[in-house]
């Protein structure tokens, strides 16, 4: 279950096997961009700034959500 949402053709991930921090993955055309759950914060690569604003809009909201995908994905973590 990797996509847990698509906001304007811009994905939002969650894989399992994943390493700390918790994390989403932001795919948009040719980019990707980790952000991590609790700050909201990029741990590497970069989407335009207008797709990043909507995806942290989202996820500012669905904190929660995330972070239970994220720990049901990653049990260990």
């Amino acid at each position: 279950m990797p996509t847990i949402k698509i906001i304007d053709s811009i994905k939002i991930d969650i894989y399992a096997r994943e390493h700390p921090p918790p994390h989403f993955h932001v795919l948009y055309a040719e980019y990707e961009e980790l952000i991590e759950i609790e700050s909201l914060n990029t741990y590497i690569g970069k989407v335009p700034n207008v797709q990043r604003k909507k995806v942290v809009k989202w996820a500012d909201k669905n904190k929660d959500y995330l972070m239970g995908i994220f720990k049901q994905l990653n049990p260990k973590l």
